[in-house]
């Protein structure tokens, strides 16, 4: 990975892992815990692909085993932030624009739902069973929610982050930014560049080509007489 996307990616986990253990965890919601660790993986990993998600994901995780409270085995989360982070990265765009709000909330139900599991899935084979006494279909289900109504907060902004440092040509300033920025696919319907300016560009290099045409035949002109 580069050293701004290290840089960038290392700051992004540290801030999320502070904001989800001093505030979010101790908001006493009922199930799960609104993961904003997760979020930030994800919100990564569809900027950076798979193998930077993976990384990003190994190594939030880790930190998560090992800053306090943490009560579990230490390289149990990175495991399924690991996992989380390679295939959220699989679904990362070709263009990088996301056409619609539809994918990316379907991943992140998927990921809370499939972090979950994973996780007490980790714990059954370490004997940790905290999962069974607090009630796994409960877990999942204020998982799910309380990660997608977080998401369309954090997500966008993470991914406009990570672009921004990697100097990426779609967050430049100007009309074409804005048609092909990749983290409004989150709030409209459709992004990308309209055809009409297309249309408007090919049609303003048609009328230099006869300009240019005209000039050629009076110069010729000129010549002949």
């Amino acid at each position: 990975m580069r050293f701004n996307r290290i840089l960038l990616s290392s700051a992004l986990v540290v801030v999320a892992l502070v904001i989800q253990v001093s505030v979010l965890a101790r908001l006493h919601l009922p199930g799960a815990v609104p993961d904003l660790l997760l979020l930030t993986v994800l919100g990564l990993a569809m900027v950076y692909g798979h193998v930077g998600g993976a990384l990003v994901g190994f190594g939030a995780g880790l930190l998560a085993d090992l800053a306090p409270p943490a009560d579990h085995a230490a390289g149990r989360y990175a495991l399924v932030l690991c996992v989380t982070g390679y295939f959220a990265g699989l679904i990362r765009p070709e263009n990088g624009r996301l056409k619609s709000a539809t994918g990316p909330m379907a991943v992140v139900v998927a990921a809370a739902i499939g972090s979950t599991l994973l996780y007490a899935g980790v714990g059954a084979l370490v004997g940790d069973t905290a999962a069974r006494h607090v009630g796994l279909p409960g877990l999942l289900i204020s998982a799910a929610l309380y990660d997608l109504l977080l998401a369309p907060f954090v997500v966008p902004a993470i991914m406009w982050l990570a672009r921004r440092a990697d100097n990426d040509p779609l967050t430049e300033t100007g009309p074409a930014a804005k048609a092909g920025d990749v983290t409004s696919g989150w709030l409209s319907s459709g992004t990308g560049l309209r055809i009409g300016n297309q249309r408007g560009g090919l049609g303003v290099l048609k009328a230099k080509a006869r300009t240019r045409t005209t000039r050629v035949g009076r110069i010729k002109g000129v010549k002949r007489l």
